[in-house]
This record gives structure tokens, C-alpha cells and sequence, in this order.
């Protein structure tokens, strides 16, 4: 990975700064403390992996901004990739990952650069992206690529074990661990297993010793079972010659209630001939009746048709003099619409004529003001020359004055810019001066702080281990219940076993009986080996009940351990809830404090720029020209004595006779329309006469007129009574009943003759009814005497069903009986398959356990993790001592030991044991002396070439070359001879990276480099410059 440009908005302490990589090969970020240069850094490890220094996401983002982005384009396999990632405070934030349409050596200089996305869906995918195309995670780049800032020492200071810690995580040979572990649970796994399947197979073998004892017992069952079915095959037959009998009785006794069902249905169809009978009579007599008034209803009828008649003349007559009626009234309603029109136009003329009678008396009074105009007219002529003689005056004037105003403007506008630049200025002191006085109690708070996350970063070790046991007791129960549950199986087969046993025989008196067969050669048991065999399976059950019995108490124990666990790994979790809040305090506090450090710089500056401006606003230089200019101005309107107070008299007395323009107006106005008014009303006067004299004679002679008297006429001629009319309508109403009567008398004179044949019908069903009534009550007498001759037998059947049940129950016991020895000789027969299997179970789970253990002492700490660690420090011992022989003019050398002899009795002869360690011996001219011996500059160059030759095998390891190095440590306890020689031994080395990254705040040390990226802290933010 090679950068090539960087971009940050809003990255900690920067606002908005770019930085191009390329061309650059060994280059120097330089800058005071607090500029700003381990962020820039920081910035890329964002970008790529998501990791910096802040305790929290949120605070990356620089202050009073709400979001931060880092773009980050990189060169990687002969191609440009680019990483954006952001995040906007109290959200999550976005991953993008590009990479150029072209390769990179085709790129042309100067050239558009186009990307396209290869990112997944979803940023936890993106990174996976990401990691698998640099083939580097965070951990391996912060301990190869990244040197960062005060931890060259960390590996010399640890003891000489934690060093080999320290070494195994670098190589992540952690790893190991898990395996270790994973490989120990196994074993313990397949070791429980082997105990279990042993315990299987030695039951199984005591199982298999009862198939003979079962083998006899089901033949003895089968032939009990072929003599039951004997006697019952001969009571089915005794049963069924019964049924035979019964069979015939139970359809005599059907036959005799389908009869006697026919004979109810019979007397019923009787009974409704005999209503329908009688309503037919009814009805008989009915229509005679209506037939003997036959000439009164055509009498009636008659009557009805007269009425009728002279109904339908009144009905014509009425038509034509509705008629008439309706067009009388439509003539009068055009006759009045006339006259009101007419009417209206008389009434227009009238108002017309009165409002110019009205308009000529207005007209007359104003042209009474004639001489009162005339003499104002002549006052406002000279107040309006006045006025002129003002006006010309001010057009001279005002342009002075609106300077004036301008100027004056400016010096206000002035004035309070300084004012508020003054007061913003005392305010910021204010604010500094505060955060200043707050810096030695952040200091205390920050040590406090460190000292609390030191004791929870050790309770959460202790919590890890306290997790471990938990888990280990947790594993111990499940083991444990597994073998309660193969104790409870053993003790159920054993229960089997004494239940199938049952009960002995007592001599003579049950010689008869059956005895329970022995287990294991199948020969009946006597009472004494009865209670031989009974009392094996007892004395089993309870060494299996005292085994269970400790099994319980173990987990009983286990449970409490666990519960006690589970008590403190809750306490200590409620401990460490604050360890996060804690890590937060530091991140702010530790911001606070490089502020603070950047304002007290700023308090100075700040102070005398107040004091500058406070000055200028008492002596007023901030606006001299201005006041000069306004001088100037008022001596040019004092010359033109020009009094803005007369000029507004003058104005309203102007205004004062202004009324007389207006009152000449509205006299010339008024002769011009008395002139109209009078010409206007002889012409309105004589429309007026003439609708009036055209209204008369609408009224009397006109064509409207005439047609309303002819209708009168007519409707006399027509002669329509109206009382005559109702009168006769009346009548008819009356009348309307023969209507009806005639209805009903057609009726009976058809229904007569149906009625009549319907009576003799009904006649012969009754006669038919009562044949069929006499033939069902011989039947029933015939089938009764049949059963009075054959006997009930019923309960000599119930009785051979019982006993045919009986002996069916004795089957299905004797059945299953023998379903229940065929199942168990198929349980043996599958137990026998079993103990096969199981056996060769057994053999695989040895195995397997014999590997398992193997493998967990292969991947312990004195394992593979020895054999890679021994591998691995040759190496990094070669490679640290040809760096550190740069750095030191050949004056240092180093060694690595990994064995040590132990201390040993002086008693004892035999050769002292040997001790894993990780021991560094140092040696220089005057010989080999421990670490703490050597100066401060000495020790930064045996600690830089160690982080050095551990990078560069860090990232050989992680299958990637190291193209780029960051050296981020201090170099101020290097002298000049020191720093020239670092800088000698990162240009010998330089051939070996494709870009090599110096961070130092020393003058001396950053012009020894061509290329240097400056930093410097402004109030807007980090600012960068690069010097080539």
C-alpha cells in the first residue's frame, strides 16, 4: 500500500486539508507539539480500517462540526484505489471503496482520474473488501508500518516472560490458544464419551444374557394362545345358530310395525276425506245461495251502466270549460305584465326629473362663490413664488446634506465595528482566562481518570478469568448430567428386568404354574434362585442409586460454584460499566488540555489587539478622514443660510389657498351643467304624457282586452254544473256493488256443475279407505299369532357374547403378553447389533481422544507457539542488528536468549533445570550491560531498530511487502551525531519502502529532509504546506 492522496474535512483538528503523495519518497511531517501531525497520520488508519485514538466514534469529528470525512486514494498491485469513509455525529456513517477505470501506470500526469465502486452492500462487508485486497489488518499495520508515538520502549520495559507475550501476540500466535483449547475440550469430550460407551456396552452384555429365558417363554405363550382360539371358534358357532333364529322373530316384529304404521297413515288419509267432505258440502250451499238472487243483481247492474253514461258527458263538459278557464287567466297575466311595464318607465321619468330639479338648485349655490374665489386665487399666486424661490435653495443644498448623512453613517458603522470587535475581543479573554485557570485541575482530573482505568482494565482481566471458570463448572455439569441420565436408564432396565421376573411359585399348591425363567441359562427359577437373581438386580440398583446419589451432590456443588461465579462476574460487570465512560473523560479532557495550550498563545495576541483598538476609539484615528470631510460640509451649508423651518411654512401656506384652484374648477364645472340640466327636462316632460295616455287605453280598447270578453262568453255558453257533477259521481260510487255481485254470480253459475262431481268423488275414496283399513287389521292379527309362537332368545345370545368376550380378553392379554418377549427378543436382537457398533464407537473415540490430547500439547504455549517463536528470533535478531549497526556506527550489538538455567540447591548434584525467557543481552564496546545502563539516546536507537526489524517481519508474515513506513517517536533524546546517523540509517533503508513518513518537532532534524509536510495550528484549524 502506497498513499497518493489524502483529503480530510473535519478530521479532528482539521477543517479542510489535502495532501498529494506523489513524487514524495522520503519525507518529514514537521510541526510544534499540538499541531496537529499524529492526526494526519491518524487519518489514514481511519480511513482504511475505521480505528484511531478517540475514545469514541463521535469524537473524530472536529469541534462544533457535525460530520468528518477522510478520502484516502492509495496504490496497491499496479492499481490506484480509494477509500471514503464518513461519519456525521450521533449517526452511523458510509464506506466507499473505488478503484481507477485505468491501471496506474497509464495514467497520464495532469490527467482526470475516474473510479468506479467495487464496494459490497452494507460497510462491515465493504471493510472485509477492503482488508482482503491490502492483505493487512489494524493490529499488524499499527505494529509494522505505523511506528506510532511513545510506545518504542514498550517491548524493552516488559519483563523478560510478558516480552514473549508481547512477541506471541505480534505474531498472533494466539491463535494457538483457541485451538489448544478447542483441541482440550475435545479430548474431555471424547474421554466423557469412552466412559460412556463402555458403560453402554457392559449393559448391553448383561441384557443379552436374558434372550434364551425369552426364547421358551414365547413358545409357552403361543401354545396357550392356539387352544384359547380352539374354544372360542366353537362358541361362534353356538352363537351364530342362535342369531339364525333370533333373526327370523326380530322380521316378524318389523313386518308387524310396517302394519301397523300403514294403519295409522290409513285412518289418517280417512279422517281428511271426511273434512274435505264437508267443506265441500259447504260450498254447495254457498253458490245455490248466490244463484237464487240472480235477477236482483241484473237488475242492479243496469242501473250502474246508466250512471256510468252520464258520468262521462258531465267528464267532457268539465275538460272544455277547464280549458277556457286556463286561457282567461293566461290573457289577464299578459295584460298585467303590460300595464306594469308601462307603469315602470312613468315611475323612471318621475325620479329622473325630480334629481334635475335637485341638481339644478346645487349648481346655482356654488356659482354664488364666484367673487370669494377670485380674490384666494390671487394669495396663492404669491405664496407659490415664495415657494419657487425655497425650492431652488433646497435642490442646492441637499446634495451637501445626504454627504453629510453618508459620512456620518460611515463614522457610526465604524465606531461600532471597533466597539464590537472590542467586546467580542474581552469576551474571548474572558473565556481564556477561564479555560487557562481550569488547566492544573484537568491535569489532576486526567490522573485520576488514568488511575481508575488502570484498576478497571485489571478487574477485567480478572473478570475473563472469573468468565473461564464459570465456563469450565458449566462443561463439568453437563457431563455430569449426562451420566445421571445413564444412570436413570439403567436403573429403568433393571425395574424392567424384576417386573418380568414376577413372583415364585409356593410347592405344590401352584405346581401348575408358570415360572419366571432365569436370565442367563433360561431354566425355570425356584424361590430360592428367585430371590438369588432379585436380589443381584436390587443390590444393583442401589450402588447405581449411590452413584446418582454423588452425582447430584456434585452438581448440587457445581451449581453453587456456578451461582457464585455468576454473582461476581455481575459485580464485576457492574464495576466496569463506567470503564467506557471513563475511556470517554480521558479522550475530552486530554482535547482540552491541547486547547488550552493552543489558547494561551492566542490569550496574548488577543490582549493586545483590545488594547490597540481602545486607543484608537478615544483618540478617534480609526475614522480621521471621515471627521475632516464632515468639517468641510458644514462650512459650505453655513455660506448658503439655507433654514429647512421656512421652507415648510412657506409649503403650507401654500397649501392654505391651495382651495381656490379647486373652487374654480367646480364653478366652471357647475355653469357647464346647469346648461345641460336645463335642456334635459322638456324632453323627459313629454315622455312622461305619453305613457300615461298610452296606459289608459291598454286598460280599454285594447286586442288583450277583447279576447278576455270572448272567453267570458264562452264559458257562459258551455253550461258546466259542478254540484250536478259530484252529485252524479256519488251515485256511481253506490252503484259500484253490483259490479262485484255480478262477478260473484258468473262465478257460482261456472262453479255449480264442479262441485257437484267433486261431492261424488270424496263418495267413493271414503267407501275405498275403509276396505284397505279392514285388510291391515287381518294382517296384524296374522303376525301377532307368529309371535306368540316363537320364543325371545336374547339372552341366551347376551350371555354367549359375554362369555365369547371373556375369552377374547384372555387372547389379547395372552397376545400381548407375546408382543411384549417378540419386542424385547428384537430389542436384544437390535442390542446385539448395537453392542457390535458401540464397540467399534469405542475404538474411533480412543482414537480420537489420543489425537485431541496431542494436539493440545502441539498447540500449547511450549508447542508450535515455542517452535515459531525460536523460528522467528533469528531473524528478527539479524535483522535488528544490522539496523541498529547503522544507527550506532557498528558500536551495539543485541542477543536474543530463550533458555535460561533455573536456581538449584547447593546440596543438590543434579544439573540445575532449564527456563523458558526471553532475556535481551546488549553489548557495546566496553562489554554486555543491561538495558537501563545505556544513555537515553542509546536506548532510543536499540528501540528503533527493534520496532523496525519487528515491522518489517510483521508484514513479511502478513503475506504483503512493506511499501510504506510511519515513524511517529520522539527523536529529542537524540544528539546532532545521533540524529544524523537516524537519518543515515532511514535513508539506507529507504531503497526498501516505496514511502517512508518522519514525524518531528526539531529544527535541526527536519532540514536534514528534501521533502517536508509542514503543520502548523491556526484558529480555523490544522493547516498543511508541502516544501519540496
Amino acid at each position: 500500500m502506497i498513499p497518493y492522496k489524502l483529503t480530510l474535512k473535519n478530521f479532528l483538528s482539521y477543517r479542510d486539508a489535502s495532501l498529494d503523495f506523489s513524487g514524495l519518497h522520503t519525507a518529514c511531517i514537521c510541526g510544534p507539539n499540538g499541531a496537529g501531525k499524529s492526526s494526519l497520520l491518524e487519518a489514514i488508519a481511519w480511513a482504511i480500517w475505521g480505528s484511531s485514538r478517540a475514545a469514541t466514534e463521535d469524537d473524530i469529528i472536529h469541534l462544533g462540526e457535525t460530520e468528518a470525512q477522510v478520502d484516502f486514494a492509495f496504490i496497491g498491485e499496479g492499481n490506484l484505489y480509494r477509500v471514503i469513509r464518513n461519519r456525521r455525529r450521533g449517526q452511523s456513517g458510509t464506506l466507499d471503496f473505488q478503484v481507477a477505470t485505468q491501471a496506474y501506470n497509464e495514467i497520464q500526469n495532469g490527467a482526470k482520474i475516474e473510479f468506479r465502486a467495487i464496494g459490497e452492500r452494507g460497510m462491515r462487508a465493504t471493510q472485509q473488501k477492503i482488508l482482503d485486497q491490502i492483505k493487512l489488518d489494524y493490529d499488524t499495520f499499527i505494529n509494522s508500518a505505523y511506528l506510532r508515538q511513545g510506545r518504542a520502549d514498550e517491548f524493552m520495559l516488559k519483563r523478560p516472560n510478558e516480552r514473549k507475550e508481547i512477541l506471541a501476540s505480534l505474531l498472533k500466535l494466539n491463535e494457538y490458544d483457541k485451538l489448544a483449547d478447542r483441541a482440550k475440550d475435545l479430548s474431555r469430550e471424547y474421554k466423557g464419551k469412552i466412559e460412556l460407551l463402555q458403560q453402554t456396552i457392559d449393559s448391553i452384555k448383561q441384557q443379552l444374557q436374558q434372550q434364551n429365558e425369552m426364547t421358551q417363554n414365547i413358545i409357552q405363550l403361543e401354545t396357550s394362545l392356539n387352544q384359547l382360539n380352539s374354544q372360542q371358534n366353537t362358541e361362534r358357532e353356538q352363537l351364530q345358530q342362535l342369531q339364525a333364529s333370533q333373526h327370523h322373530r326380530q322380521t316378524w316384529e318389523k313386518l308387524r310395525q310396517g302394519e301397523q304404521q300403514q294403519y295409522q297413515t290409513l285412518s289418517q288419509d280417512y279422517q281428511r276425506l271426511q273434512q274435505d267432505f264437508s267443506t265441500t258440502q259447504q260450498q254447495q250451499q254457498e253458490v245455490e245461495a248466490v244463484l237464487k238472487q240472480a235477477s236482483e243483481i241484473q237488475a242492479g247492474y243496469a242501473l250502474f251502466q246508466t250512471l256510468q253514461a252520464t258520468e262521462e258527458g258531465f267528464s267532457a263538459r268539465f275538460k272544455s270549460y277547464q280549458e277556457a278557464q286556463q286561457n282567461r287567466q293566461e290573457l289577464l297575466e299578459q295584460q298585467r305584465q303590460i300595464l306594469q311595464q308601462i307603469q315602470q318607465k312613468i315611475q323612471n321619468i318621475t325620479v329622473q326629473l325630480e334629481g334635475l330639479s335637485q341638481q339644478e338648485s346645487e349648481q346655482l349655490e356654488v356659482l354664488n362663490q364666484r367673487s370669494e374665489v377670485e380674490a384666494a386665487l390671487l394669495e396663492l399666486q404669491t405664496a407659490r413664488n415664495h415657494l419657487n424661490q425655497l425650492d431652488e435653495l433646497q435642490v442646492k443644498v441637499t446634495p451637501l446634506l445626504q454627504q453629510r448623512q453618508q459620512l456620518q453613517t460611515q463614522l457610526d458603522r465604524a465606531s461600532a465595528s471597533c466597539s464590537a470587535r472590542l467586546e467580542e475581543l474581552l469576551k474571548s479573554i474572558r473565556q481564556l482566562q477561564q479555560n487557562l485557570q481550569t488547566h492544573p485541575e484537568l491535569q489532576r482530573t486526567l490522573q485520576q481518570i488514568n488511575v481508575q482505568i488502570q484498576e478497571l482494565e485489571k478487574k477485567q482481566v480478572y473478570q475473563q478469568r472469573v468468565k473461564e471458570k464459570g465456563l469450565e463448572r458449566h462443561n463439568f455439569m453437563e457431563r455430569l448430567c449426562a451420566r445421571q441420565r445413564d444412570y436413570e436408564a439403567k436403573l429403568a432396565e433393571l425395574d424392567q428386568k424384576i417386573s418380568l421376573l414376577g413372583m415364585p411359585s409356593n410347592g405344590d399348591k401352584e405346581a401348575n404354574s408358570v415360572q419366571p425363567l432365569c436370565p442367563l441359562c433360561d431354566r425355570p427359577l425356584d424361590e430360592h434362585h428367585w430371590n438369588l437373581v432379585v436380589g443381584k438386580h436390587r443390590t444393583q440398583q442401589q450402588e447405581i442409586r449411590d452413584q446418582m446419589w454423588v452425582v447430584n451432590e456434585q452438581l448440587a456443588v457445581a451449581e453453587r460454584e456456578i451461582k457464585g461465579f455468576r454473582e461476581e462476574y455481575r459485580q464485576l460487570d457492574q464495576e466496569l460499566s463506567q470503564y467506557e465512560e471513563y475511556r470517554e473523560q480521558r479522550g475530552q479532557i486530554q482535547a482540552k488540555l491541547e486547547g488550552i495550550e493552543e489558547s494561551q498563545l492566542r490569550f496574548q495576541q488577543l490582549k493586545l489587539e483590545a488594547r490597540e483598538i481602545e486607543r484608537s476609539l478615544q483618540t478617534g484615528e480609526f475614522a480621521a478622514e471621515l471627521y475632516r470631510e464632515q468639517q468641510h460640509l458644514d462650512q459650505q451649508l453655513q455660506q448658503l443660510n439655507y433654514n429647512e423651518q421656512s421652507h415648510v411654512l412657506a409649503r403650507n401656506e401654500e397649501k392654505r389657498w391651495r382651495w381656490a384652484e379647486i373652487k374654480q374648477s367646480q364653478l366652471q364645472s357647475a355653469e357647464s351643467k346647469l346648461a345641460k340640466i336645463q335642456a334635459q327636462k322638456p324632453e323627459l316632460e313629454a315622455k312622461k304624457a305619453a305613457f300615461e295616455q298610452k296606459f289608459t287605453q291598454q286598460q280599454t280598447h285594447s286586442e288583450l282586452q277583447q279576447q278576455i270578453v270572448t272567453l267570458d262568453r264562452s264559458i257562459a255558453e258551455i253550461g258546466y254544473n259542478l254540484e250536478e257533477h259530484n252529485q252524479v259521481r256519488s251515485q256511481l260510487r253506490q252503484a259500484q256493488q253490483w259490479l262485484t255481485r255480478v262477478e260473484k254470480l258468473n262465478s257460482a253459475q261456472k262453479q255449480y256443475p264442479q262441485v257437484q262431481q267433486r261431492l261424488e268423488q270424496l263418495q267413493q275414496l271414503k267407501a275405498s279407505k275403509a276396505q284397505d283399513i279392514k285388510t291391515v287389521e287381518t294382517q296384524i292379527d296374522i303376525l301377532e299369532q307368529k309371535l306368540k309362537e316363537t320364543p325371545d332368545l336374547s339372552e341366551q345370545i347376551q350371555q354367549l357374547e359375554r362369555q365369547i368376550q371373556q375369552r377374547r380378553q384372555q387372547m389379547d392379554q395372552t397376545l400381548g403378553q407375546l408382543g411384549s418377549l417378540k419386542q424385547q427378543q428384537a430389542y436384544l436382537e437390535s442390542l446385539n447389533t448395537q453392542h457390535r457398533e458401540q464397540k467399534q464407537q469405542l475404538e474411533t473415540a480412543r482414537c480420537q481422544y489420543r489425537v485431541y490430547s496431542e494436539l493440545a500439547q502441539a498447540f500449547g504455549k511450549n508447542g508450535i507457539q515455542a517452535l515459531m517463536i525460536e523460528n522467528v528470533l533469528p531473524q528478527l535478531e539479524a535483522e535488528t542488528n544490522q539496523i541498529l549497526s547503522r544507527l550506532s556506527a557498528n558500536q551495539l550489538h543485541i542477543q536474543f536468549i530463550t533458555q535460561r538455567a533455573g536456581r538449584s540447591s547447593k546440596s543438590s548434584k543434579k544439573t540445575a533445570k532449564l527456563i523458558d525467557t526471553l532475556d535481551i543481552l546488549i553489548a557495546d564496546a566496553r562489554g554486555t550491560r543491561p538495558y537501563e545502563t545505556y544513555s537515553g539516546g542509546e536506548a532510543f536507537r536499540i528501540n528503533f531498530a527493534i520496532r523496525l526489524a519487528l515491522a518489517k517481519l510483521l508484514a513479511q508474515r502478513a503475506g504483503t511487502a512493506l511499501q510504506m513506513l510511519i515513524i511517529d517517536e520522539g527523536f529529542g533524546t537524540q544528539d546532532a551525531e545521533g540524529c544524523n546517523r537516524l537519518i543515515a540509517a532511514i535513508n539506507a533503508i529507504s531503497s526498501d519502502f516505496a514511502c517512508i513518513l518522519t514525524v518531528t518537532h526539531m529544527p535541526h532534524l527536519k532540514e536534514a529532509f528534501q521533502a517536508r509536510i509542514e503543520v502548523e495550528k491556526s484558529p480555523t484549524g490544522s493547516q498543511l504546506r508541502l516544501l519540496m
